[in-house]
């Protein structure tokens, strides 16, 4: 289950980063746009640039944060486990599930308010379950960009 919801999070990332098919020669003959103000289409095995469009810029990353604490809550927590709503959570602006303080949610449930509802407070519910709290949490996002080499992401919260 765990892994299936992974490639979903992985499908999610690609779908946001590329709006039309292109194999790398049809990339060379006739190049495609990209709506977003920068993007990069990497070949996975050869490492090669397919397509880039402003690629080097530094860009806010706003709902990708929100794949990346999909992606941590489903690599290191236990999906079945019963979180409790905090305060904090509760009160968090932006984009909500509208959880409140005290409810009690299961880890996938709120994955998939995170990933489908884009919510803000199911951010901060699972920060606070995976990392003990926002800080915690934030710290391993950190530390997962640099163990996948992202050398100029830097995360300051679980929702973007």
């Amino acid at each position: 289950m765990k892994r299936r919801l992974f490639h979903v999070i992985l499908v999610c990332v690609g779908m946001l980063f590329v709006s039309a098919e292109a194999t790398a020669e049809q990339a060379e003959e006739a190049p495609f746009s990209v709506s977003a103000e920068g993007a990069i289409l990497i070949e996975v095995e050869s490492g090669r640039v397919l397509y880039e469009k402003d690629a080097e810029s530094e860009k806010r990353i706003a709902s990708i944060t929100k794949i990346m604490t999909a992606m941590i809550a489903v690599e290191q927590g236990n999906l079945d486990d019963v979180v409790t709503v905090s305060t904090n959570a509760e009160g968090t602006e932006g984009s909500s599930l509208y959880l409140r303080a005290g409810e009690k949610v299961t880890l996938r449930d709120l994955v998939y308010g995170l990933m489908l509802r884009s919510g803000n407070d199911s951010a901060v519910a699972i920060a606070e379950h995976i990392g003990g709290s926002v800080e915690g949490f934030v710290y391993l996002m950190n530390d997962q960009v640099r163990r996948l080499g992202l050398e100029h992401t830097t995360f300051a919260n679980p929702h973007g």
